[in-house]
């Protein structure tokens, strides 16, 4: 009779445990100037989210939609995965940039095969351009007061 209990005891752990198994997801992370994008792309949803509003919502233009969707787009998988984006600094623009990064690094991590493809698509490359520090004794970086003879 103990035999039995400990046995029905075990398939209610193993039911629990599959009941609250979590959603399996690939994280990475994009930057682009001071923005910053942590992604999870996640195989069960299709939607896209950026800090918990709809792609649509956060990102208002068609353009920058488009900077975002792009590595799926090209993967011809936006259908089959989702995403959530947390972002954070820079401007809009920044932002669905370092999102494409992100999404990028995430699929190379779902799958391997695709890193070829990203990289001749340029979704791979992190835009190390940024604003270049003020200088003392300079207005901004390299622009000098004015100068006036007399």
């Amino acid at each position: 009779m103990t035999e039995k209990k400990l046995k029905t005891e075990k398939a209610v752990k193993k039911e629990k445990e599959s009941a609250i198994k979590p959603e399996r997801y690939f994280e990475a992370v994009g930057r682009r100037k001071t923005a910053i994008a942590r992604v999870r792309l996640y195989t069960k949803k299709t939607d896209i989210e950026a800090n918990g509003k709809s792609l649509n919502v956060y990102f208002p233009t068609l353009r920058l939609q488009r900077a975002v969707t792009a590595p799926f787009d090209k993967m011809k998988i936006a259908d089959k995965l989702g995403a959530s984006i947390k972002l954070s600094g820079g401007g809009i623009s920044a932002q669905a940039e370092a999102s494409a990064l992100g999404i990028s690094r995430a699929l190379i991590k779902f799958n391997a095969d695709f890193r070829k493809r990203l990289k001749r698509f340029g979704h791979l490359t992190r835009d190390s351009r940024a604003v270049e520090r003020k200088k003392y004794g300079l207005k901004k970086a390299r622009r000098a007061p004015q100068w006036k003879k007399r």
